[in-house]
């Protein structure tokens, strides 16, 4: 049992992997629209990174200037 279910997630991924890389009517797969996009999101992920560290160090100040002993 163990042998057909082997067989059966290797057939998956290798299913899987075809697909990512199969090129699509505009010539370009998946893999090649996300590597393409990734700078992109890495950008937008930074900032969100930033404005949330911007929020955290107003929050603390805020503490600390309320929490004075």
């Amino acid at each position: 049992m163990g042998f057909i279910k082997t067989l059966a997630i290797g057939a998956a991924v290798a299913y899987g992997i075809n697909y990512v890389t199969k090129k699509g009517p505009d010539g370009k797969s998946i893999i090649d629209n996300l590597a393409d996009e990734a700078p992109e999101w890495m950008d937008r992920a930074k900032k969100y990174g930033e404005l949330t560290l911007e929020q955290i160090a107003v929050r603390a100040q805020n503490y600390r200037d309320n929490n004075r002993f």
